[in-house]
C-alpha cells in the first residue's frame, strides 16, 4: 500500500478512467487524494417531507414506494418516484435518466438531496442527488453524496464529482494513515491548525462549515509554509557563500559618475535608488541575489548596463541571459551603444550567431549555457525575464563562474505579496517610476460593433504618416478549439486583402526563423511597414519609436500584466499613443481596468483578485508553484507562514530536529525543480 500507487490500479478505475484522470493531472493515489474540492453543495439541512417548501435546498430520507418512467408529449422520458417518510409522500422527478428505475430499488431507504420546486401542480424534488442509506457500503463510508456538505471537484469528460467522491471516500479510509504529521508541534499549536490527517479527511467530507474552513486553512498553510521554508533555506545557504571577485567602489566612483552623466537621459529617482541598492550588494563578500521588477520602459536595461560597467571596471566579465533572440539582439544593441565608447567589448551569442570573440559583456539566449563558452573571470550574471528560465538553467548560468553576483530582472508585473512569497530568497528592487516625458498610452476597450470604425481610424493615422501600428493575435494559426480567436497568419492575409489593401503589412510570430524575424522587425523599424501583425512574441524586446497604436485581438484571453506589457511597446517616443483592446466578450470589467490603471504592479493586483495566481502568472511559467488550496492574495496567511518558517529555520537551519519536515521539504523541492 503506497501513495505512489498508479490510479489505474485503484478499485473501479482501470485504464480508461486513468486516462481521463490524467487530464486532471491525477496519476497516483496521492494525486487523487490531493484533488481537493473547490466548493461544496450544502445538503446538510435534513427535513421532514411535511415541512419542506418550494425554493429550499434540502435532504429528505424516506422509503421508495414506487419508481417508473413516464413519457412527455415530445416522447422524452421522465422518471418519477414516490417517497414517504411517515409524515407525507413526496414526488421526486428526474429527466432522461431511464436507468434510475433499475438503480433505485422500491422498498429501500434513500437520502435525496436537491432543490424543492413546483412540477406541474405538485411540489416535487427536482433531479436530486440520491444515496442508499443501508447496506455494507453505507456502514463503511456513511453519507458522501447527500445529507451533508457535499464536495464538488474540478471535473473532466466522463469524470463527475459523484464519481470522484465514490473513489476518494474509500481511499481515505485505506490510505489516510500514510499521511504522517510533519509540522512541528509548536507551529501547529501556535497557529491553531488541524492535524494533518484530519485536515485531509475534512476538506473532502467536512462535518460542517467550521471544519471545511479549518481544513482549508491547514492545507493552505502547508503550501505557503513549504514555499517560505524552501526560500529561507536558500537564502541562508546563499549568505554563507563567498564571491571569488569582490568589487570595490571607491577607486571607480569618478568613472561611474562620468558614465552616468554621459547617458543621453537623466536617471529617474527610482533608477538612482536601485543602482545604490545594487552597488551596496556588489561591494559585499557574499554574492548578490537581487530581483529587479519594473514596467516596460522604466529603464531596467540601463540599470543593468551600469552594473555591468561596474563589473568591467573591477576587471570582471558579465553575462546577460535573455529568453528570446529578439530580446537578446535588442539588449546587445543597447549595451553596445552605451558601453563601447568606454572601451567595453560587448558581444552576442545566440542560436543563429555563434561567433567566438573576446568579450567583457556577453549577451545571449540559452546558447550561453553551452559549455564551449570560455569565461576567465565572471563577476556578474544578469538574467532578463527570469521567470522564463527554470531553477536548473539559472543555476547552470551561475556555474560559469565561482559564486558570481546575480541580478534577475522582470517586466512582468508581480504583486508585491506574490513576489515576497515566491522569491523570498531574493532581495527585491522596484522601478516604480517612469522616465520624464513618457506619456500614458490612451487605452480603450472596443466592442465588436465598433470594429470597422476602428479599422478606418487606424488607416487614417498611419497612411502617409510616420506613425505605425501593431495588431496582436493570440494564436499563430486557426485552432478548431478556439475558432473565435483571430490567428495571426489568417488575420494577416485578411487584413492585407480586405481591410488595408493600400497599406504595407508585415507578419511576425514565434515559429519564424530568427533571421526572418530580424528582417521583419528591421523593415518595421526602418518605416518600410505601416502595420505589423504579430503574436505576443512582441511582448518583450521590440523598441519601435514610431509605433503609436497597439491593437489587441481577443484581449479577454490575456492577463492584464501581459496586456500591459504589450501596451508598453507603443508610446516609446514623445508621440501620443493608443491601445485598442478588442474583445468578443460582453463582460469587460477586468479589461476596463486597463483604461484607468497604467502601473503594472497595480494591474497585477487587480488580476490577482479577479483571476488568481495561476492565470495571472501563467501556469506554464517556471517557478510558479501549483497551489491547490492557498491563495497568494491571502496576505494574513502569507505573513503567518513567513513568521513560522523564519522561527523554524532560526531554531534549526538543518531541520535535523524535524526529520519528517526535512523529508517533506526535500520532496517538495525536488517536485518544484522537476516541474520546471
Amino acid at each position: 500500500m503506497e501513495l505512489a500507487t498508479p490510479v489505474q490500479n485503484v478499485y473501479m478505475v482501470g485504464p480508461t478512467y486513468a486516462k481521463r484522470l490524467e487530464k486532471l493531472g491525477l496519476k497516483t493515489v496521492e494525486d487523487l487524494l490531493f484533488h481537493f474540492p473547490h466548493r461544496y453543495e450544502d445538503y446538510s439541512l435534513i427535513s421532514k417531507i411535511n415541512q419542506i417548501k418550494p425554493g429550499e435546498t434540502v435532504t429528505i430520507q424516506g422509503i421508495v414506494n414506487e419508481i417508473k418512467n413516464e413519457y412527455t408529449k415530445n416522447g422524452k422520458k421522465i422518471q418519477k418516484a414516490l417517497v414517504s417518510d411517515g409524515t407525507k409522500i413526496l414526488e421526486v422527478t428526474w429527466f432522461n435518466q431511464p436507468f434510475l428505475i433499475r438503480t433505485i430499488k422500491v422498498g429501500e431507504t434513500y437520502n435525496f438531496s436537491g432543490k424543492v420546486n413546483w412540477f406541474g401542480h405538485k411540489v416535487s424534488l427536482i433531479s436530486p442527488e440520491y444515496e442508499q442509506v443501508s447496506g455494507q457500503r453505507y456502514e463503511t463510508l456513511g453519507s458522501i453524496h447527500t445529507g451533508r456538505l457535499v464536495p464538488i471537484y474540478s471535473e473532466t469528460y466522463g469524470v463527475t464529482s459523484k464519481w470522484l467522491r465514490s473513489r476518494i471516500a474509500p481511499l481515505l479510509n485505506e490510505y489516510l494513515p500514510l499521511f504522517t504529521e510533519y509540522l512541528p508541534d509548536k507551529v501547529i499549536s501556535k497557529n491553531q491548525l488541524l492535524a494533518y490527517q484530519k485536515a485531509i479527511r475534512q476538506i473532502h467530507f467536512p462535518d460542517n462549515q467550521y471544519f471545511a474552513d479549518a481544513a482549508k486553512k491547514r492545507l493552505a498553510f502547508d503550501e505557503l509554509f513549504l514555499i517560505q521554508l524552501a526560500s529561507l533555506k536558500r537564502k541562508k545557504r546563499q549568505e554563507k557563500e563567498k564571491v571569488k571577485y569582490q568589487f570595490k567602489i571607491d577607486p571607480y566612483q569618478t568613472s561611474i559618475e562620468t558614465f552616468i552623466k554621459k547617458l543621453p537621459f537623466v536617471l529617474t529617482r527610482a533608477q538612482q535608488r536601485v543602482v545604490r541598492e545594487i552597488f551596496h550588494d556588489l561591494a559585499q563578500p557574499k554574492p548578490m541575489n537581487r530581483l529587479l521588477e519594473g514596467d516596460v520602459g522604466s529603464g531596467k536595461t540601463v540599470v543593468a548596463a551600469i552594473s555591468m560597467y561596474f563589473s568591467y571596471l573591477n576587471g570582471c566579465q558579465s553575462l546577460l541571459l535573455a529568453p528570446t533572440e529578439i530580446l537578446a539582439n535588442q539588449h546587445f544593441k543597447t549595451l553596445k551603444d552605451l558601453l563601447s565608447p568606454f572601451g567595453v567589448k560587448v558581444n552576442l551569442r545566440s542560436g543563429s550567431f555563434k561567433k567566438e570573440e573576446e568579450f567583457d559583456i556577453l549577451v545571449g539566449t540559452h546558447a550561453l549555457l553551452s559549455e564551449k563558452i570560455k569565461i576567465q573571470k565572471l563577476g556578474l550574471v544578469v538574467v532578463d525575464e527570469q521567470h522564463r528560465f527554470g531553477v536548473e538553467q539559472r543555476k547552470q548560468i551561475r556555474e560559469k563562474g565561482v559564486n558570481p553576483h546575480l541580478l534577475s530582472m522582470t517586466a512582468t508585473p508581480i504583486p508585491r505579496t506574490v513576489a515576497l512569497t515566491l522569491y523570498g530568497d531574493l532581495d527585491l528592487s522596484f522601478l516604480d517610476e517612469m522616465p520624464k516625458g513618457r506619456m500614458k498610452v490612451k487605452t480603450w476597450v472596443v466592442p465588436s460593433l465598433k470594429r470597422e470604425a476602428a479599422y478606418a481610424w487606424i488607416k487614417k493615422r498611419v497612411k502617409g504618416t510616420k506613425e505605425q501600428a501593431f495588431i496582436i493575435c493570440p494564436l499563430i494559426e486557426e485552432s478548431e478549439t478556439l475558432v473565435s480567436v483571430r490567428a495571426a497568419t489568417q488575420e494577416f492575409e485578411s487584413l492585407q486583402k480586405k481591410i488595408f489593401p493600400d497599406l504595407r503589412l508585415g507578419l511576425l510570430h514565434g515559429r519564424m526563423k530568427a533571421r526572418d524575424k530580424d528582417l521583419e522587425i528591421e523593415r518595421f523599424r526602418s518605416g518600410k511597414l505601416d502595420i505589423l501583425v504579430a503574436t505576443p512574441v512582441v511582448e518583450v524586446g521590440i523598441d519601435i519609436p514610431q509605433a503609436t497604436i497597439m491593437m489587441i485581438e481577443g484581449a479577454e484571453r490575456f492577463g492584464l500584466a501581459q496586456l500591459h506589457q504589450l501596451r508598453g511597446r507603443v508610446g516609446r517616443a514623445n508621440l501620443v499613443s493608443y491601445c485598442l483592446l478588442f474583445s468578443e466578450s460582453e463582460q469587460n470589467q477586468r479589461l476596463k481596468a486597463m483604461e484607468k490603471i497604467h502601473i503594472g504592479a497595480n494591474l497585477a493586483e487587480v488580476d490577482l483578485q479577479m483571476r488568481g495566481p495561476g492565470e495571472v502568472l501563467g501556469t506554464k511559467q517556471h517557478g510558479i508553484p501549483d497551489l491547490r488550496v492557498a491563495s497568494l492574495t491571502d496576505k494574513l496567511l502569507i505573513t503567518e507562514t513567513r513568521l513560522a518558517a523564519q522561527e523554524t529555520i532560526n531554531e534549526d537551519l538543518s531541520l535535523k530536529k524535524f526529520p519528517l519536515l526535512k523529508e517533506k521539504l526535500e520532496r517538495f523541492t525536488i517536485k518544484a525543480v522537476s516541474s520546471d
